[in-house]
């Protein structure tokens, strides 16, 4: 027993900051990076504000429309606010995009809120959205 608690001295003596300043200082970022990330994704789980316009991407999958538009409305967002997204309409920032995610065959709902919306010339695949950016906010499994 007394042989277990020297080699644990040992290994504590050895772990002294002068000696490993490298290492703490990596442990110490990674320990703050790590809070923030943490933090960051209590923040967005707050953020989202149900009275908002939420623009629903289906890509071609209507038939889970009534799906997504259930988990939406779990969420808070009512009935109205959801709009079926389209090429020349846009939302404002502050709105959100929901899209079926990964296309062609979506296992989850994605959520994102419009950061800023620019004027641009809208493309054959993207229409306006093109010029929209968006953050990540969550994503929800389907069924």
């Amino acid at each position: 027993m007394s042989h277990e608690k020297g080699k644990f001295r040992l290994i504590i003596e050895r772990l002294r900051f002068e000696k490993f300043k490298v290492l703490w200082i990596i442990i110490a970022l990674g320990t703050v990076f790590y809070i923030g990330v943490v933090m960051d994704q209590i923040e967005t789980a707050v953020k989202i504000d149900s009275k908002k316009d939420v623009y629903l991407f289906l890509h071609g999958r209507k038939d889970l429309k009534e799906e997504a538009e259930n988990i939406l409305i779990t969420l808070g967002f009512s009935k109205e606010n959801i709009i079926a997204a389209s090429s020349e309409n846009v939302g404002e920032i502050g709105d959100y995009m929901a899209m079926l995610w990964r296309p062609p065959r979506p296992d989850q709902i994605k959520i994102q809120q419009i950061t800023d919306v620019k004027d641009v010339e809208p493309d054959k695949m993207f229409g306006l959205w093109k010029g929209v950016l968006k953050k990540d906010i969550d994503s929800f499994p389907l069924k």
